[in-house]
């Protein structure tokens, strides 16, 4: 870029070069705005090395040209402390995220939507690595603030409403989660439809606290739909999918049903050995699974 200025520098009359060299600085972030949506795309069709990859470009040009503290430069630093999130490595990924909240609160205030979106993947991250008291407040924080600044029905409160469900699952609130999850899941599908991935997700979170409640029939029924709706929307091979995959599995062997839950449970591990690695958290979790299934088949 510095080059690149300098020869404009030389080929354009001086009381002209300020306005040529703000158009190259324009161009410039309209090209790191470009790889920073690429990484977005890349992410959500389950690519995660190569979105991770753009979103640490994006976001090394953007502290160049704008600074650390600038709000689009730390809207590539949340951006890449998720896709950090989905391939496991979860020290990064909350680094990243206080990083994003603690610029947000200081640069936006501790109520702006952004920054109860840090909040909300800061909350994500402490729920992956077991810190579910913190991420329970971290939940509730996030979603106090939404409903107060976008209202009750908005998607990104229903998002912050399924989170919370998923953390008080994790601690054993199983009907409070229960009751959140169906309100999550009525308020996606009337926003986004039936079909949306968010819808997915959530008919999907409450397949998993239904299979803990001992729900198993109806929790076989959502597993179903959600499984149905990825495999349709995004491919047999997208990690959303093949969490469907492992959720049934896990329900089958939460049954007896040995057979089902083997054909499952290997269908889940080769897929995620391919798409997330042998090592992944999540791999390395199913592949658990299976050990006990197969235990518990041979005695």
């Amino acid at each position: 870029m510095l080059r690149k200025a300098v020869e404009i520098r030389q080929e354009v009359p001086s009381g002209e070069y300020t306005e040529a060299y703000q158009a190259l600085v324009t161009e410039r972030l309209d090209t790191l705005m470009s790889v920073g949506i690429l990484a977005g795309v890349l992410r959500f069709q389950g690519k995660y090395e190569e979105a991770e990859v753009m979103n640490r470009r994006a976001l090394d040009g953007r502290e160049k040209a704008l600074g650390a503290d600038h709000p689009d430069t730390l809207t590539s630093v949340g951006n890449l402390a998720l896709v950090l999130g989905d391939q496991g490595k979860y020290g990064e990924a909350e680094v990243m995220n206080r990083r994003a909240l603690d610029g947000r609160e200081k640069a936006l205030g501790a109520d702006h939507p952004s920054t109860l979106t840090s909040v909300s993947n800061l909350a994500g991250v402490l729920g992956d690595q077991g810190k579910y008291e913190e991420a329970e407040v971290m939940n509730r924080r996030a979603l106090d603030g939404y409903e107060k600044a976008l209202g009750a029905d908005h998607p990104s409160t229903l998002t912050s409403v399924s989170n919370l469900a998923g953390v008080l699952g994790d601690r054993g609130k199983y009907e409070e989660a229960e009751v959140m999850n169906r309100r999550a899941l009525d308020g996606y599908e009337k926003a986004l439809g039936v079909d949306h991935p968010d819808t997915l997700t959530s008919v999907g979170n409450l397949a998993i606290v239904l299979g803990d409640r001992g729900k198993y029939e109806e929790a076989e029924v959502m597993n179903r739909r959600a499984l149905d709706g990825y495999q349709k929307g995004l491919g047999a091979d997208h990690p959303d999918t093949l969490t469907s995959i492992y959720n049934l599995a896990y329900l089958y062997q939460e049954q007896d049903r040995f057979e089902e839950a083997d054909q499952y449970y290997l269908t889940a591990l080769d897929g995620y050995k391919k798409v997330l690695g042998p090592a992944h958290p999540i791999t390395l979790a199913c592949e658990g699974h299976y050990t006990s299934l197969r235990e518990r088949i041979m005695n």
